[in-house]
């Protein structure tokens, strides 16, 4: 099984240049737990927040959410592998490196996302047929 074929295609992403209310904000929307970071020019790298580094962002600072960008605490950059790629692959990347979702690339561009979730359901789905 590739990459391609579980990750999620319609990825919520913003702006580095946004605050942490408006990155808590889309996460609401969106009703997600992370949000991709947008690269600020074409060679520049993507980067993810996620709502562990927001609350460690709230306690740590104990600042305003107004007054801090997404740029400031986001992870950057962030872990990408190709669409292309074999899911065990990438299964095994996130448990060396510890991480709970990998970006999507295509030709350098954000093709989607997976988390482990995505790939433990794909795992239960497969073992139940």
């Amino acid at each position: 099984m590739l990459v391609k074929d579980l990750m999620v295609k319609n990825v919520a992403t913003i702006s580095p240049l946004a605050t942490i209310r408006e990155a808590m904000q889309e996460m609401k929307r969106h009703r997600v737990k992370s949000l991709v970071v947008d690269k600020q020019h074409a060679h520049d790298a993507y980067g993810i927040i996620t709502y562990t580094t927001i609350l460690r962002t709230i306690v740590a600072e104990e600042g305003d959410i107004d007054l801090i960008n997404v740029y400031d605490v986001c992870s950057k950059p962030v872990i990408t592998v190709p669409a292309e790629m074999e899911v065990k692959h990438v299964a095994r990347l996130m448990v060396l490196q510890r991480i709970r979702r990998i970006v999507v690339l295509n030709d350098n561009e954000l093709a989607g996302l997976v988390t482990m979730n995505d790939i433990v359901s794909a795992i239960v789905d497969m073992s139940e047929h």
